[in-house]
């Protein structure tokens, strides 16, 4: 039953294809799926990592971000996942590329686990709306007294919530090259806060080529859908926790803040 569930939000493969394969019939095999996802439903809230009030490893060991960033704890952004929907709620959750998906919010640690999970939004929302919806709901998303995380130019700057300085540059790339450190204070503490950042980035990336299911709509309810990113949340904590080796993570787990720019910040310090 897991197995297939398994195959399934893997490989993308079909109920029919999964029945073939181990002598099942599509009614048994759809059955088994529902089964297995409302089980890990069940769990997956629990499998989220909680927020620590400690100053996390990358920035304490770092001369880089401590004590700049002392008082971060993670950091949060929102991504897109395509989906499929009735034909009275397809504007809504088209998306500012033309297509159809549903927006989902989600927080991370810098070890690549995910924290609070937030599936079912219209392609259409804005990251800054389903902030503020976790934030209201009850036994939604807390941020511990004094602490805050890290977001992008999509968010407003708040107490809980730190996002770059706007009309400076910001992203990774746009540091990369011979000649483009940064050139002031204000690129600089832009530059250091998508180093930190990025991790949301790396995350999404390994969670999309983990569970290949979320590279095109699922052929599911939508209901179905939403429920299938926490249940896929939940299960990527736990491979993260217990795998030693892990396939997904040698694109994404490196520090992608390059250590060329190390030395730039050096100069400019």
């Amino acid at each position: 039953m897991v197995a297939t569930f398994l195959i399934i939000v893997g490989h993308n493969d079909r109920f029919f294809n999964i029945g073939q394969r181990f002598g099942r019939l599509h009614f048994a095999t759809s059955q088994n799926f529902n089964k297995t996802l409302k089980a890990l439903n069940t769990i997956a809230p629990d499998m989220m990592v909680k927020p620590s009030t400690g100053i996390p490893a990358k920035i304490q060991e770092s001369t880089r971000f401590n004590p700049f960033f002392k008082d971060c704890i993670r950091a949060i952004d929102g991504t897109h996942i395509p989906t499929t929907v009735p034909g009275r709620e397809v504007s809504s959750f088209r998306n500012r590329h033309g297509t159809q998906s549903q927006n989902i919010l989600a927080a991370c640690n810098f070890d690549l686990q995910f924290m609070y999970v937030l599936s079912g939004w219209e392609g259409s929302a804005h990251d800054s709306r389903l902030l503020n919806h976790a934030l209201s709901r009850r036994n939604g998303f807390h941020v511990p007294q004094g602490k805050y995380f890290l977001v992008d130019c999509g968010f407003a700057n708040q107490r809980q919530f730190l996002a770059p300085l706007r009309g400076v540059r910001y992203h990774l790339k746009d540091f990369g090259g011979h000649g483009r450190h940064p050139r002031n204070a204000s690129e600089l503490f832009n530059l250091r806060h998508a180093s930190l950042r990025n991790v949301i980035e790396r995350i999404f990336g390994v969670f999309k080529s983990r569970f290949t299911i979320f590279k095109i709509a699922p052929p599911f309810p939508f209901q179905t859908q939403v429920e299938l990113v926490l249940a896929c949340a939940g299960l990527h904590n736990f491979l993260r926790k217990e795998c030693r080796s892990d396939e997904f993570l040698a694109e994404y787990e490196g520090d992608q803040d390059s250590s060329h720019l190390d030395m730039e910040e050096e100069n400019l310090e």
